[in-house]
């Protein structure tokens, strides 16, 4: 039997504990800030007491605590860069470094290392190896924020690198809202072909389900894509949340697709009031809203209200047959 597992689950981190991280000034003004922070379940105050490794043992306790999902591939985040090819603070949003997440995640069973390197760093093949050897199952891009062009033909020898290593890419296709600006142009799935070229295993995050590019929806442009390339998977993160209405039904409609269909929470918005049952009333019976209602465990009430919302029980499980992780593990 395979574990059920959360393939796009985020951390968070201010730099408290020598952790390398940091959050932009601008984005610690929002109110997302505060709002991502409490969906963890941490104040700034236990960050600078206890270290950012409190927002990893927050998220292991609570996938401890559900009786559904198994384990949650946690995601690190690299910066944009300046043009000597370096993190460029003043352009970056969030940065989680590989090597404190690397190191965090060993203390919990049930997670698991997800890689992000800017594939512009001088040194990006050589921290991809390093990435695979602490245990990488994946590589996480979030191009609109990161500044990555992925029909970049640059890019190839870092694309023919990863499909050396069996490493798949996940990353963000369609608009960005979660952060204060985005390039939501890099966003576009056409600019998944180069790598999907290359051989690399590709899971396009929200299945560009929502903006457009060149006058047509992403959404349409990604189906595209998807009958001509068999390696390109997408995940089904987000879209429950209020401001995606439909989307997910649209997806799962796709029944050719379900096999590349991938269970993910984008946590921590799903533990936000984006992701309510009681925003789906005019697709559930108002029994089944109350039941999920009062389930309390975050992943738990995910994953149920996914079923609920008809989400078949392959998807659930093919995180797993991907990334090649067994339950006794």
């Amino acid at each position: 039997m395979h574990p059920i597992i959360d393939i796009h689950c985020h951390t968070a981190g201010i730099g408290s504990g020598n952790s390398g991280c940091f959050i932009s000034p601008d984005l610690r003004k929002s109110w997302k800030y505060r709002v991502y922070l409490n969906s963890f379940g941490v104040q700034e105050h236990e960050l600078l007491h206890h270290g950012d490794k409190l927002v990893l043992e927050r998220l292991s306790a609570s996938l401890t605590a559900s009786g559904k999902v198994d384990m949650a591939v946690v995601l690190a985040m690299d910066g944009a860069l300046d043009s000597q090819g370096k993190l460029d603070q003043s352009c970056t949003e969030m940065y989680i470094p590989n090597d404190f997440l690397a190191e965090a995640v060993k203390q919990h069973p049930n997670l698991r290392f997800g890689a992000s390197i800017n594939p512009y760093r001088r040194d990006a093949l050589e921290l991809l190896d390093k990435a695979v050897e602490a245990g990488a199952v994946l590589m996480k891009w979030l191009p609109s924020i990161q500044h990555i062009d992925l029909a970049d033909k640059r890019l190839v020898p870092f694309y023919q690198r990863m499909q050396q290593h069996g490493l798949p890419l996940l990353t963000h296709t369609g608009d960005e809202a979660s952060f204060t600006c985005a390039r939501n142009e890099l966003g576009d799935p056409h600019r998944l072909r180069l790598a999907l070229e290359q051989g690399v295993t590709v899971i396009a995050a929200h299945a560009a389900a929502n903006g457009s590019n060149e006058g047509e929806h992403n959404f349409s442009r990604f189906l595209r894509l998807c009958d001509l390339h068999k390696n390109l998977h997408a995940d089904i993160s987000a879209l429950t949340q209020i401001n995606r209405p439909g989307q997910l039904h649209r997806l799962i409609q796709q029944h050719y697709l379900h096999g590349r269909l991938h269970y993910g929470t984008d946590m921590p918005l799903t533990n936000t009031p984006l992701v309510s049952p009681l925003g789906h009333l005019t697709r559930l019976a108002p029994w089944t809203v109350a039941r999920l209602m009062t389930i309390k465990n975050p992943w738990d009430r995910d994953l149920e209200l996914k079923r609920a919302l008809g989400v078949p029980e392959e998807v659930f499980s093919n995180p797993a047959r991907l990334l090649k992780i067994q339950k006794d593990r």
